[in-house]
């Protein structure tokens, strides 16, 4: 439930992916609106419906959601994004290339392999995105 805690008071919650079941899509829309697609593990009628990618204008700064960074078929620069959010690796990592955040949160769910669980929070103010990368404790799976 740290997880669950960490997002607390955020105006928009970002999934990149291997989401696992709807109930987890709900848990989240208890805390506030999700933009959501859907990773390699997302399978049955519900993830359907779950978009492969996203583009997100949020206070002037443009986002692209994809689960797999492999699967990038644009150059983020030239596309003018501001960040490139994804998820498929389930290591965090945050790192600016050309001008561009690429962030991964990491993963806030089931430990996978031997991760340590993240997720991550952006700050947009100004035009001007920052992200941070929350390390959570292994009892705190959402």
């Amino acid at each position: 439930m740290e997880a669950l805690a960490a997002l607390s008071g955020v105006e928009l919650i970002i999934h990149a992916g291997d989401i696992g079941s709807p109930e987890v899509l709900d848990r989240l829309r208890a805390i506030a609106p999700v933009i959501a697609v859907r990773g390699n593990i997302d399978k049955g009628a519900w993830a359907v419906e779950l978009p492969q990618t996203e583009v997100l204008d949020v206070g002037g700064v443009t986002l692209y959601v994809i689960h797999d960074l492999s699967q990038l078929d644009l150059d983020p620069a030239v596309a003018e994004l501001d960040a490139v959010i994804a998820g498929h690796s389930h290591r965090a990592k945050l790192e600016t290339r050309n001008g561009v955040l690429y962030l991964n949160p990491g993963s806030a769910g089931p430990r996978r392999f031997s991760l340590p669980l993240s997720l991550a929070r952006l700050e947009i103010a100004d035009a001007k995105v920052t992200a941070r990368i929350v390390e959570l404790h292994p009892g705190g799976v959402a």
